[in-house]
C-alpha cells in the first residue's frame, strides 16, 4: 500500500491570506502548480488553487484583492501516514483535485490528483506482458 508521504510534493508554496491575488497567481505560474497553500502561522488557513484565480479573473476581483478573498478556508487535509486511497476517497467526494498533507497538524506538502494516478499508472503493468 503507497502512503501520501511517498508520492506528495515536498516543495511547499505557500502565501499569507493578505498577499495579493494577483502575487499569487503569479508565482503559481512561475513554479507550474495548480494549487498554492494559505498558512496562518504554521497552520493550514486556506488553499488557493487555479479554479479559484479563474473565477476571480471572470468576475473581474483580480485587482486589488487579496488571496483571502477567493481562498477555500479551513480545507481538508490528509496525513502523511494515510494511504494514497484514503486521499484519493476525501478528493473524490470533496471534487478537489488537491490536498494539503500535515504531519502533527502542520503543513509538510500538497498532494494531487495527478500524483495519485501516477501511482495507479506505475502499480499497473504493461498491456500484454
Amino acid at each position: 500500500m503507497t502512503m501520501v508521504g511517498e508520492v506528495m510534493t515536498h516543495n511547499l508554496l505557500t502565501v499569507e491570506s493578505t498577499t495579493p491575488l494577483a502575487q499569487a497567481a503569479a508565482r503559481m505560474s512561475d513554479r507550474g502548480v495548480g494549487a498554492i497553500l494559505v498558512l496562518s502561522g504554521d497552520s493550514v488557513s486556506g488553499i488557493l488553487t487555479e479554479r479559484d484565480v479563474l473565477r476571480a479573473v471572470a468576475t473581474g476581483g483580480v485587482e486589488g484583492t487579496n488571496v483571502a478573498a477567493w481562498m477555500t478556508r479551513d480545507p481538508e487535509t490528509v496525513d502523511v501516514g494515510e494511504s494514497t486511497g484514503q486521499a484519493a476517497a476525501v478528493m473524490i467526494h470533496g471534487g478537489f483535485r488537491h490536498l494539503p498533507v500535515v504531519e502533527g497538524g502542520k503543513p509538510v506538502g500538497i498532494v494531487s490528483i495527478r500524483d495519485l494516478m501516477r501511482v495507479v499508472v506505475d502499480d499497473e503493468s504493461p498491456r500484454g506482458v
